[in-house]
């Protein structure tokens, strides 16, 4: 399957609809990145959240860089807090 890359910030209700899950593949990663089903609706929903194209390699930098910040603070935790939560994977986009 191929895919778009975005990032648009999601407001809430009415940000994708159930109808619009069916109709392309939708996936919310850190750092607002979104990655579309490249095809029509998947086109009017970037329009319609005035999402901002982004290459995979773009994406994925945003993603990476909203991880790493979040391995930052997992690891200024306490050995106490860290019992009951995980660190957060860096992990390949689509």
């Amino acid at each position: 399957m191929a895919y778009k890359y975005c990032t648009a910030t999601n407001w809430g209700k009415s940000f994708f609809t159930h109808e619009e899950r069916k109709q392309f593949h939708l996936a919310g990663h850190p750092g607002d990145v979104w990655v579309v089903g490249d095809n029509h609706y998947g086109d009017q929903w970037i329009d319609k959240v005035s999402g901002a194209i982004k290459s995979k390699s773009e994406a994925q930098a945003i993603v990476t860089a909203q991880i790493e910040a979040a391995q930052a603070v997992y690891d200024a935790l306490s050995a106490e807090d860290k019992l009951i939560q995980s660190r957060p994977a860096i992990y390949n986009l689509p």
